[in-house]
């Protein structure tokens, strides 16, 4: 029902597409050369219709195997103690916001605080129509260059957070799990989330023994939901392994020099000595750093769906 109702959105919206151009059109013809008002008009009808066409645009770009999918976004902080946790924190407000803007739930799975402020690890996910496809456009190192709030010296200092993003895993999907190849560690909660914390051991943890991959939920009220949540997690983690894989293995055979890692950021956010954000792969920049930090990334999103089109038919 699902799909359904995405297929009818997608039909909906191409219709309503062609209809408002054969209006432009038709208005374009009615139109005197010596009336303002129609030539107004025709303009905003214009505008309207350039504005629906980018974003029918963007749904064909999403057309990935999970790029419909709700996301699990995650973030951690840097080497840097409280500086490097206090930007994770603003990254994360961040995508809170930037959900907001699309009307996408958010829901905080995990959650380390930082010891004096900010956040050192936090665990999200975001449910809405093509929020994978989207989010997948931040996975990476973000950096950030400021003058330091907890520097009395007031010196500019650099902080790094890492995001990663999966796509959440519909249960009729193929995703193995052996339970022998699972730790699990029951532990007790920390932090805000209501009265249940803090009372019962119920927060999960499991670990993946054969990749290494650790996630963990202590926000839902019993063991046996944050058990369900960690699982959730754990098969996003893997199914996201391995399109990394495959998308390393494409890059490979095509003579791409593939790395990873902390020192390849995806995008600086530069508020000293000037202020600008750069994406390093699009080479799409903005000075209104206010507005990327309070959401506004659809424009780094697009820039990135679009260079990955180029990037494709060039191969």
């Amino acid at each position: 029902m699902r799909r359904l109702n995405e297929l009818r959105e997608d039909v909906d919206r191409w219709r309503a597409l062609e209809a408002r151009i054969a209006e432009a059109s038709e208005l374009a013809e009615l139109t005197d050369a010596g009336d303002r008002a129609m030539q107004d008009e025709l303009r905003r009808e214009l505008a309207a219709a350039e504005d629906a066409t980018a974003g029918a645009e963007q749904s064909l770009m999403l057309a990935g195997e999970f790029d419909g999918h709700d996301a699990i976004l995650a973030i951690h902080a840097g080497a840097g103690g409280t500086e490097s946790q206090d930007w994770a924190a603003m990254l994360q407000r961040l995508f809170v916001r930037w959900a907001e803007r699309h009307r996408f739930g958010v829901d905080v799975v995990d959650m380390m605080p930082g010891e004096e402020a900010g956040t050192k690890s936090v665990t999200m996910t975001i449910a809405g129509r093509n929020a994978y496809g989207l989010l997948r456009s931040e996975r990476g190192v973000h950096r950030l260059v400021r003058i330091s709030p907890f520097d009395s010296a007031a010196r500019r200092h650099t902080s790094f957070a890492l995001v990663e993003v999966s796509p959440v895993i519909d249960d009729d999907v193929a995703v193995e799990v052996r339970e022998e190849d699972l730790r699990v560690d029951i532990f007790r909660a920390s932090g805000a989330g209501g009265q249940h914390v803090n009372k019962t051991s119920s927060a999960v943890r499991l670990t993946h023994l054969p990749t290494g991959i650790v996630v963990s939920s202590q926000n839902q009220r019993s063991q046996a939901q944050n058990r369900d949540t960690a699982h959730k997690v754990l098969r996003a983690r893997l199914v996201e392994l391995d399109l990394e894989r495959r998308e390393s293995e494409q890059a490979r055979l095509k003579g791409e020099h593939v790395e990873a890692g902390w020192g390849n950021q995806i995008r600086s956010y530069v508020l000293h000595p000037y202020q600008m954000v750069k994406d390093h792969r699009t080479d799409l920049e903005t000075s209104n750093t206010t507005a990327v930090l309070d959401g506004e990334i659809d424009d780094f999103i697009d820039a990135f769906l679009r260079h990955q089109i180029g990037a494709v038919h060039e191969g």
